[in-house]
């Protein structure tokens, strides 16, 4: 599974702009890619004024997103503010390249900045399988509430795992960078899987500064991507089912994890 990560440089509220800026990073990407991730809000940056930057039921944007599948044989993976039944949410859609997809409403909405205010939060997780592998996308604050992205369930009472990768697309200030890298390593390590972390670079129009820091991890915490911190730039990372299978089995902490369910009535 090759995994390939888009580091961008995020044009406020413009999403023209944010499209050109990803189809001129993809003419840098020579190998083929399985899936390919964006950062959060990518078409206009960690905007808190939905009513002028969200897309009706995700378009045009979900039908650019899978011209641009299609085209690169490649699943797309990112977020964008969506206007669905009159509410805003921060939803990820996952595009597979037959043009089919899910998607994802952001659950953990960040109170700092007021995103719990103007967005409604999702109840749902998602789980999507390709090739063999299976994937939770999440976004940014999500990250820091270890059980939502528990990666244990139970099947005829024994142990057993949901997903391979979790996916974070994110808008994560430069001022919490430390914490960023910290959990998504923390994530892979106690989930025995895969982590990709997709952030942004640059300046957003509050002034806010993001210096990246994506990442990609295997289940032992080893860092796997290329991506240069603070500058606008791609990583390609082969994910390797085997290793990961072989790992879980000479390691399978996930038996001695403590039995609870996850109850999403709030």
């Amino acid at each position: 599974m090759i995994i390939g990560t888009l580091q961008m440089d995020l044009v406020w509220e413009n999403a023209n702009k944010n499209l050109i800026n990803i189809e001129n990073q993809l003419k840098d990407i020579d190998e083929h890619v399985d899936v390919l991730v964006l950062p959060e809000m990518f078409t206009s940056g960690f905007s808190m004024r939905p009513e002028g930057i969200a897309h009706s039921n995700g378009e045009p944007i979900l039908t650019w997103m899978q011209e641009l599948s299609s085209r690169q044989k490649a699943c797309i993976v990112g977020s964008i503010a969506v206007e669905d039944s009159g509410h805003f949410f921060n939803r990820i859609y996952w595009v597979f390249p037959d043009g089919t997809y899910a998607s994802y409403d952001k659950r953990h909405l960040f109170r700092m900045a007021g995103e719990d205010e103007v967005y409604t939060s999702g109840k749902e997780q998602l789980i999507v399988e390709y090739k063999g592998f299976r994937f939770m996308p999440m976004i940014c604050y999500d990250v820091r509430f270890p059980v939502w992205s528990r990666n244990i369930h139970y099947v005829n009472e024994e142990p057993d795992y949901r997903y391979d990768c979790a996916i974070y697309v994110a808008n994560w200030p430069a001022v919490r960078s430390a914490a960023w890298v910290a959990l998504l390593q923390a994530r892979a390590i106690e989930n025995l899987c895969y982590v990709v972390g997709v952030n942004r670079v640059g300046e957003d129009g509050n002034g806010m500064q993001y210096d990246g820091k994506s990442r990609v991890f295997d289940a032992k915490g080893t860092r796997l991507d290329t991506h240069v911190d603070g500058q606008q730039n791609h990583s390609i990372v082969q994910l390797n089912m085997d290793e990961l299978v072989a790992f879980r089995k000479a390691f399978p902490a996930h038996r001695d994890a403590d039995y609870f369910t996850l109850q999403n009535d709030r």
